[in-house]
């Protein structure tokens, strides 16, 4: 590698692999509580070995606010259905730049069918940060 030309950092060296998974059928307060348990924002619903969607905390506050009942409420009703997902060699700038410009906090890290972790915009920002400082020192 040249002098001077860094190699582009990629999710997979940056995305968290604690994953709550869930099935759409788990009442949301649950999931909720996995997602606390494990201290992430999202959990990963899964239809057997299948990525069906995602459940944020943001889906949460809103199933919430609902008036639901969270107890009984599946988490079916409140998940993004097939979410939009990234290879673990997606270049930090390029998750940044799937989730911003589709609003979104969390992307699912998935190798072939193969749900390998999540990147949340935290990481994202940890990543650059640790870039820049490296760069200064």
């Amino acid at each position: 590698m040249a002098e001077g030309v860094r190699r582009a950092v990629t999710v997979g060296e940056v995305m968290d692999t604690r994953v709550v998974s869930t099935t759409p059928e788990t009442p949301v307060a649950e999931a909720a509580a996995a997602m606390v348990r494990v201290n992430v924002g999202s959990a990963l619903v899964m239809q057997g070995t299948f990525l069906a969607g995602i459940l944020t905390e943001r889906d949460v506050l809103r199933a919430a606010a609902s008036g639901s009942d969270l107890a009984t409420m599946p988490v079916s009703g409140w998940m993004t259905r097939d979410p939009q997902s990234a290879g673990p060699e997606t270049t930090v700038d390029e998750a940044a730049q799937i989730m911003l410009l589709n609003g979104f906090r969390h992307l699912p890290i998935v190798a072939g069918r193969q749900v390998c972790g999540v990147v949340s915009l935290r990481d994202l920002f940890a990543a650059r940060i640790s870039r820049s400082s490296a760069r200064r020192g």
